[in-house]
């Protein structure tokens, strides 16, 4: 039998695993910084609720990219695509929790799609939501997250911002009716440009003069000024106001990565509002970052009784973070271990020196087979470890160690506390 993965999926080697722990806890520390607090749901769903109109829609590349499957019940279930839905779910099954509910999750998700670099078919997403508040002041504090977040993985990134509402305007205004699928052919425009994205209009149907004067209104480098004096309608000028006033916001919060983006769609239909994308400013990887906006419809719809429970989030996709990260910087950890320590005849002392390394916060690993110092480093360099210490009778006399860096070679003879002062400072 030859032994592969599934199409679309990959291991995680340990020198990968130790950049995405890094990336999930980054995150992790700036969502708590901005008081969201963690949920977990599962990965399986019902099919009726990942295909409801109010959640993915039928019409949606998500749906589309669905895997399906049956239990031994003969119950219609789904992977779940993203972490909103289920979002939407646990808060629909939980009327009753208090308002704004703001909450944090990670974990994989499932799309049987196209693959390209930095994107596959099982990835984790890292989702901030609040749900409870119609206030542009919600939007205003995710986007600041964005930017630290990003700051604090030394990512330079612009975010893009939009309104439905506005882009809805427009599609009234140049009057086309079938406002969906066209939105999921804008959502294309920076991947196929208007050529493309004219051409998959053309093919559903729209007629060629409207749109050419949809392309009017949507081309690139077009201001919330300009487009003031064009629009008539109300919906796309109340997304221009709640776009003036999200700004407004970002200046007083000093978030200086995002900018206006006409274009901007997001494919999905329970977008109701603002909508935001993130991405690299200069790298390989062109697939956005991270992506999410106003969903105010899907909860209220869930629980039916035309209840309205307004909600705004964003997803952060860890692969293509991780990718970026993998291309900016060279990957040489393969374990958390920041220092091994190789006894030199001395087993039952260097256990005791070892728990004591490990109790003053330093991750330390240990020779398990007996085997020679030069094999020992051998084995460290392999890792990527930074620091082996060397423990023989001779040492352990003067009540000190010998610490070798593994980058220069050097060595030097260091009582415990030396060493463990010196430990910290590796990153």
């Amino acid at each position: 039998m030859k032994l592969q993965t599934a199409k679309g999926v990959q291991d995680v080697p340990p020198e990968e695993k130790i950049v995405k722990n890094k990336v999930v806890s980054a995150l992790q520390e700036t969502f708590e910084s901005y008081g969201f607090a963690p949920l977990e749901t599962p990965l399986l769903e019902r099919y009726e609720t990942l295909a409801s109109k109010f959640a993915a829609g039928e019409a949606s590349d998500a749906l589309k990219e669905t895997f399906k499957l049956t239990d031994q019940g003969k119950r219609n279930l789904g992977l779940r695509f993203d972490l909103t839905v289920p979002l939407a779910r646990f808060v629909a099954m939980n009327p009753t929790m208090k308002m704004p509910f703001k909450r944090y999750e990670l974990g994989p998700v499932f799309r049987d799609g196209p693959i390209r670099a930095g994107r596959v078919r099982q990835f984790w997403q890292c989702d901030v939501d609040t749900i409870g508040s119609k206030s542009m002041l919600a939007e205003a504090e995710i986007l600041a997250l964005v930017q630290k977040a990003f700051r604090k993985l030394n990512l330079d990134v612009v975010v893009k911002v939009n309104n439905r509402k506005l882009l809805n305007g427009i599609l009234n205004q140049v009057r086309i009716k079938n406002k969906e699928e066209a939105i999921i052919a804008i959502d294309k425009l920076d991947k196929i440009g208007m050529e493309g994205v004219a051409e998959e209009l053309i093919e559903k149907g729209f007629e060629e003069e409207k749109i050419n004067r949809l392309f009017e209104l949507i081309r690139p480098g077009v201001s919330l000024e300009g487009l003031k004096q064009k629009i008539n309608n109300e919906e796309g000028l109340e997304g221009l106001r709640k776009l003036k006033e999200l700004f407004g916001y970002l200046k007083s919060m000093d978030v200086d990565v995002v900018e206006f983006d006409v274009s901007l769609a997001r494919g999905l239909a329970y977008y109701t509002g603002t909508v935001f994308e993130a991405f690299l400013k200069n790298g390989k990887i062109k697939s956005s970052l991270a992506g999410g906006g106003r969903w105010d419809d899907m909860v209220g719809n869930f629980m039916g009784g035309g209840r309205g429970v307004p909600a705004v989030g964003i997803a952060f996709g860890i692969v293509p973070i991780m990718e970026t990260l993998k291309d900016k910087e060279k990957l040489v950890e393969r374990t958390p271990a920041k220092a091994y320590v190789v006894p030199i005849k001395t087993v039952p002392d260097s256990l005791k020196i070892v728990q004591q390394l490990r109790e003053n916060g330093i991750n330390v690993d240990f020779d398990l087979n007996g085997r020679g110092v030069s094999k020992n480093l051998q084995y460290a360099n392999s890792l990527g470890i930074p620091y082996v210490i060397i423990i023989g009778e001779t040492e352990l006399k003067v009540n000190k160690v010998l610490l070798r860096d593994m980058r220069s070679g050097d060595q030097e003879l260091l009582t415990l506390s030396q060493v463990v002062k010196k430990l910290k400072l590796v990153n």
